[in-house]
C-alpha cells in the first residue's frame, strides 16, 4: 500500500457526511446520512472508517446478530481505491469477529461486481444461493455469499 499510513477507527457521527460522499459515487442507490447515523448508534452494529493523512478514505459497516455477521456496506473513495483499503478494513473487522462469538458471516454483492466477488473470494467467502432482482437502478441479482469462522 506505498508509503501511506491507513488508520481504522470507529466511525462517529461526525464522519457521516463525509462517508455519506464517498458512497454517493460509490453506489448507484447510496445510504442516507440517517442509515450511516443509525449504524453509528446500533449497538448490534460494527461502524469504522480508514484515513489516511487524517481524510476519511472508506468505510464499513457490519451488523451482528447473535452469532451471525452481516456485511452491510463497505465502500472505498475511487481515488483510493486499489491500494489495500477494504482489505485492511476488512481485516480489522475480522479481529474483531473471530475473538467475539460471530460464527457465520454473510453478505450479498451485485452479481455483475466482478471485483467485488473476487475480493470477498480471497477473503474466503463462498457463495451460498442468488436474490434475484435485488438490486434496483440497474436491476441486478444478488450473489449471497457466506464464510464460517
Amino acid at each position: 500500500m506505498n508509503n501511506e499510513q491507513v488508520f481504522i477507527r470507529e466511525m462517529s457521527t461526525e464522519d457521516i457526511h463525509e462517508v455519506a460522499k464517498i458512497e454517493k459515487i460509490s453506489f448507484s442507490t447510496p445510504w442516507s446520512e440517517t442509515s450511516f447515523y443509525a449504524e453509528v448508534h446500533n449497538i448490534h452494529s460494527i461502524a469504522r472508517v480508514a484515513e489516511l493523512e487524517n481524510i476519511i478514505v472508506g468505510y464499513i459497516c457490519i451488523r451482528q446478530v447473535n452469532d451471525e455477521c452481516h456485511l452491510l456496506d463497505l465502500a472505498v473513495h475511487p481515488d483510493h481505491r486499489g491500494k489495500g483499503i477494504a482489505t485492511t478494513l476488512f481485516n480489522n473487522i475480522m479481529e474483531e469477529l473471530k475473538a467475539g462469538i460471530c460464527r457465520s458471516f454473510f453478505l450479498e454483492v451485485r452479481t455483475s461486481n466482478e471485483a467485488a466477488r473476487k475480493m470477498y473470494e480471497k477473503f474466503g467467502f463462498n457463495t451460498v444461493g442468488i436474490r434475484k432482482k435485488y438490486y434496483i437502478n440497474p436491476t441486478d441479482d444478488a450473489v449471497i455469499m457466506m464464510m464460517e469462522l
